[in-house]
């Protein structure tokens, strides 16, 4: 589904992404990780198209995609979420979604089609569907399910997840992390998850790759990644530890 070949981003003299590769299969969860300063969030940018590449290729389909602006790559079907949501405040919680289903699609879509995407949206990450629900009402967990919300009513075939976890506590975290899994099973969505947090992440995505000083140090499977010697001694500190044992922060 993405092929990213010698992927590379430099901002003057400085590079922050060295010929990065990885290609993801359709119905995969990946996991993009590592310290920072190492590279995640502008390789996620160059996919999502707010950065353009210094050079190499972003395939999508078969079609490249590098440099394209984020309206043509979310019309192709690449949706993705914020770090920090930042929600229409002075709408309601549906009429933040059916924004993102009225704009996110290539085409005309109806205004009843685009609430009844919004709708679906909102009950699959667990919030209101009622048309009086305040964006005030949502604590910290209930912002990043209308971040999910919102990218999903966008109908992607890949969705970009950057830090679905911050500001969450443990339990919140997990149902997070099922969430995502959730939404992979149900839409049939391809995803891409950026992540601090480690351990919880290892437990959902099907492959991880690994980023040091914007280059790719790992790549295979979960729990392959803690038994690295190289990411232990980037990522996880000097000393070997389990994967049971990962830290969460």
């Amino acid at each position: 589904m993405l092929k990213v070949t010698d992927l590379t981003k430099r901002f003057g003299g400085f590079t922050a992404v060295n010929r990065v590769s990885f290609s993801l299969e359709k119905g995969e969860i990946l996991g993009l990780i590592g310290p920072n300063g190492s590279g995640k969030s502008t390789t996620f940018n160059m996919i999502a198209g707010m950065l353009r590449p210094t050079s190499g290729s972003i395939e999508f389909d078969g079609r490249e995609i590098g440099g394209l602006p984020p309206i043509e790559i979310c019309h192709r079907g690449i949706g993705r979420t914020f770090q920090i949501p930042r929600p229409f405040r002075n709408l309601t919680i549906l009429e933040n979604v059916v924004t993102a289903a009225f704009f996110g699609q290539s085409g005309h879509v109806s205004r009843s089609k685009a609430h009844a995407q919004a709708e679906e949206a909102l009950a699959l990450v667990g919030l209101p569907t009622d048309p009086r629900a305040e964006v005030a009402s949502l604590g910290a967990a209930g912002l990043k399910k209308l971040e999910l919300a919102r990218a999903i009513a966008t109908q992607p075939r890949l969705l970009l997840a950057d830090e679905s976890l911050g500001g969450l506590d443990e339990t919140e975290m997990n149902q997070a992390a099922d969430m995502l899994d959730h939404i992979r099973r149900e839409k049939d969505i391809t995803i891409i998850w950026v992540e601090h947090i480690m351990g919880v992440l290892m437990r959902v995505v099907d492959r991880a790759i690994v980023l040091d000083h914007g280059e790719k140090i790992f790549e295979g499977l979960p729990r392959e990644v803690a038994k690295d010697p190289k990411v232990i001694e980037i990522y996880l500190g000097t000393e070997k530890i389990s994967f049971d044992e990962a830290p969460a922060t």
